[in-house]
Formats: structure tokens, C-alpha cells, sequence
């Protein structure tokens, strides 16, 4: 039962990285060719995202092919790997949200970030769904970190749509600077507990819960 679980938590982090390459991509090109700061930001943060997941792969292909006793080392790098992720996350943040004050920059058409951010929603709720349960029930600190992590792109996705909608219906400057800015906060203090929890990785046995 416990390996089929790290198959599935393997099989989670996989389509993590495939879909977020898939989302930044697209989003990063409308982002670009419609001058909307907000979108091509987002499709940046989906290729960050791609490091803690990566990480996460590594961490799980080896605990599941070696010893049981290095896995608190292993899960001290992913935890890191992850709060790394979060801190780049939230500094690309906070650069857009200064460039998009300081430029006055704003899209020519808001549809694309609707709709990409409608579908990044929808998807990365269900993964986050899927790690948590198995995050928990095999006891990893990691895997529900990097669930979290996918959270903090689901909190973004919903800040780009709100600001999308607004500018696409009512032309509102600045306001996905404002949600992008609360947005960081989130992300560097995410961050900050993956790392402490890395440094309680072999210390205390509720540190995972």
C-alpha cells in the first residue's frame, strides 16, 4: 500500500512539472504579445514552480528506492529546495508589482489571462486535493509543503483573474498590483515555514503533521 502511494505521489509531482512548463509557456506568450505584466509574471512563477516540484521528484524517487533512513535527510533538501521556490516566487512578485507602478503599464486585452487562469484554478485545486492526502497519509513534510506551494499559484491565479476581470470589464488600474503584492507576503511566509521545517526534519516527531 505505502509504495502504490509513493507511485501516486511520484505520478502528482510529474504532472506538476509537465503542466506548469505547459502554463508558463502560454502564459508568458500572451503575457508578451499582449502587454499584460500580470500574465507574462504569472507564466514566470509557473517555471519557478517547476524547481520545488522537480525537487520533490528527486526526493521521492530515492526515498522510495532506498533505506528508510535517509529519508529526513532527503526531506530536509526537498523542504528547502521548496522554500527557495517560495522566496523567488514572492521577489518576482514584488519586482512586477513595482514595474507595473512605475511603467503604468497595462494590457491590451485581459481575455487570455481569464481564461488561463480559470483552467489553472480548476487544475491546481485538484492537485493540491490529491498531495495533501497523500502528503498525509504517509507522513511527508515535502509533499505537503509542494501542495502549498501549488496553493500559493492557486491564490495567484485567482488574484490575475480578479485583476483580469476587473481591467477587461471596468478598465480598474493597479489593482493586480495590490493583489500581487499580497500575493508575495503569502509566498515569503510559506517560504519561511518550509524552512523551519526542514531544520525540524529527525527532531520531533509531529514536525510532518
Amino acid at each position: 500500500m505505502e509504495n502504490k502511494l509513493w507511485t501516486r505521489a511520484i505520478i502528482l509531482a510529474y504532472l506538476t512539472v509537465i503542466y506548469n512548463i505547459l502554463e508558463g509557456l502560454v502564459s508568458v506568450y500572451f503575457g508578451w504579445t499582449e502587454d499584460s505584466l500580470s500574465l507574462f509574471g504569472f507564466g514566470v512563477d509557473s517555471f519557478i514552480e517547476t524547481i520545488s516540484a522537480s525537487g520533490i521528484i528527486v526526493m521521492l524517487h530515492r526515498i522510495k528506492n532506498n533505506e528508510a533512513e535517509h529519508k529526513p535527510r532527503l526531506e530536509r533538501y526537498a523542504l528547502r529546495i521548496t522554500s527557495i521556490s517560495f522566496w523567488i516566487l514572492g521577489i518576482g512578485l514584488l519586482y512586477g508589482v513595482i514595474r507595473n507602478i512605475i511603467y503604468r503599464e497595462e494590457p491590451i486585452s485581459a481575455v487570455p489571462g481569464i481564461i488561463i487562469t480559470i483552467i489553472s484554478i480548476i487544475f491546481m485545486l485538484f492537485l493540491y486535493n490529491a498531495k495533501i492526502r497523500v502528503g498525509r497519509k504517509l507522513n511527508s513534510a515535502p509533499i505537503i509543503a509542494d501542495a502549498r506551494c501549488g496553493l500559493v499559484c492557486v491564490y495567484l491565479s485567482i488574484v490575475v483573474l480578479v485583476a483580469s476581470a476587473l481591467y477587461h470589464f471596468l478598465r480598474i488600474p493597479y489593482i493586480d498590483a495590490m493583489g500581487a503584492a499580497g500575493v508575495a507576503y503569502f509566498s515569503f511566509k510559506e517560504g519561511i515555514e518550509a524552512f523551519q521545517k526542514s531544520n525540524n526534519q529527525g527532531k520531533c516527531s509531529d514536525c510532518c503533521a
